[in-house]
């Protein structure tokens, strides 16, 4: 679709027409990245608990990774958006090369402190002496692939941001077949253990990054090129406006990131069966969830061209009409989910010390992810409108203001009944902050 004609359709169109079209290419690009831990789970547990439990321990390291990746990918995204519904085009092309350029340099400084830190980070991360060398294989490859991940969130959500969500799915799905293909390939084809799932993993990643790269090159994209580069005051300004609109991403991956630490350091305290099940029902509820964010990035670029040309309104109705879509979508989930809660876990390892855990677990989880998708879509109504301190405030509550508390609190008065409700405890203490922040968000708008 042409630039211009992108500007027509999010600024005209009807809204119920709009965001599905958004949302649909988007939502199967976050269920392509939930794929990729889910495949690696699913083999992996075809190995041994350790192994199941090691690709858990390592999803925090994954979660930095895309959390920087969508820091530089959701900061300029919104600037773009937003510049483009006001028809300033050569900002949104300075801001494009900008922040692709500073998202690989960061990819780099993680494959590094990675590396050097293997084995401390490893630890830290929750990593038992038994399943310790697991984590090491698998962490120090997937490490690899840091800069192309980066660089793949930045492309991604750019395309994303300016309408153009289908060629951002493509390079997304590229990479999520391939890695179907390669995983049971390396893993068990050639004997590599999970060695080879982390070989097969990065190289889909780094195949789904050039088909992206390629896609973002097609008209109706801004292209990220050298000449689009800035000044050095200007890329100040630029990383500036890059911080504000990315840090409430940055803040709800990387809480992300420590809140699945202490749900691994507290589930060690009952044994490697229960850190295996914590980290099934982290990616279960994770592929669950991933259509909600896929909404609320739909619902983005609409906020975005709309809060940019000064239609209000629209924008209030399009954010109500996403709510309403999220909260229909996980009441099916809900009720699929209590039904087949054992058949699930069991799928991904059939270990019956895990399956007991994690059937509790993915039940509480279940009860409270409608509340959570509220939380969501009102953070990425905040953050795509530019208002940073109410985004930065709501994004730290579900994994970090409330839930940091709930994991070092719950597990101590409960057992591990304790770790099996913290999140959803710290799901219904979000939703109650993320009342009167968004009360105080349509009421500004509405004047």
């Amino acid at each position: 679709m042409h630039r211009k004609d992108n500007y027509i359709f999010l600024t005209t169109a009807p809204i119920n027409k709009v965001i599905p079209t958004m949302a649909v290419p988007t939502i199967v690009s976050m269920l392509v990245t939930s794929i990729y831990n889910i495949v690696d789970t699913y083999f992996v547990g075809q190995l041994n608990t350790q192994a199941t439990a090691a690709v858990g321990i390592v999803f925090p390291v994954m979660s930095v990774i895309q959390a920087v990746g969508f820091f530089f990918g959701q900061g300029s995204g919104t600037f773009i958006s937003r510049k483009l519904g006001a028809r300033e085009v050569r900002s949104a092309q300075q801001m494009a090369s900008t922040a692709f350029c500073a998202a690989f340099f960061f990819g780099l400084l993680i494959l590094i402190a990675g590396l050097i830190f293997l084995k401390p980070f490893s630890v830290l991360l929750g990593s038992t002496p038994t399943i310790l060398p697991y984590t090491q294989k698998y962490m120090g490859i997937i490490l690899l692939g840091a800069p192309f991940m980066t660089c793949s969130m930045v492309l991604n959500n750019q395309m994303r941001f300016q309408g153009n969500a289908a060629k951002a799915m493509y390079g997304m799905m590229a990479g999520a077949v391939l890695n179907v293909v390669l995983v049971p390939l390396f893993t068990f084809t050639f004997g590599l253990g999970i060695t080879g799932t982390a070989i097969g993993t990065v190289l889909s990643q780094i195949f789904g990054f050039f088909v992206l790269l390629v896609m973002s090159r097609q008209e109706g994209n801004i292209r990220v090129s050298i000449h689009h580069c800035t000044t050095k005051t200007d890329s100040e300004n630029l990383l500036l406006e890059i911080v504000k609109g990315g840090t409430p991403s940055l803040t709800r991956q990387g809480l992300a990131c420590v809140s699945t630490l202490l749900l691994n350091v507290a589930a060690a305290q009952y044994g490697d069966a229960a850190i295996a099940a914590m980290s099934i029902v982290t990616r279960i509820a994770f592929l669950i969830f991933a259509v909600i964010i896929g909404i609320g990035q739909g619902f983005q670029p609409f906020c975005g061209f709309n809060y940019g040309a000064g239609n209000f309104e629209r924008v209030r109705r399009g954010y109500f009409f996403s709510i309403k879509l999220s909260i229909a979508f996980l009441l099916v989930c809900c009720v699929l989910g209590f039904i087949f809660a054992a058949n699930v876990v069991d799928l991904l390892r059939h270990d019956p010390a895990v399956v007991e855990v994690g059937v509790v677990a993915l039940r509480w989880q279940l009860l409270t992810l409608p509340l959570a998708a509220v939380i969501t879509i009102s953070n990425m109504a905040l953050q795509t409108s530019g208002k940073s301190l109410a985004a930065n405030i709501l994004a730290a509550t579900r994994n970090g203001i409330f839930f940091i508390p709930t994991i070092l609190i719950l597990p101590r008065l409960m057992g591990l009944t304790g770790v099996e409700i913290c999140q959803a405890v710290s799901d219904v203490l979000s939703f109650a902050l993320c009342i009167p922040l968004m009360v105080n968000y349509l009421r500004e708008i509405s004047k």
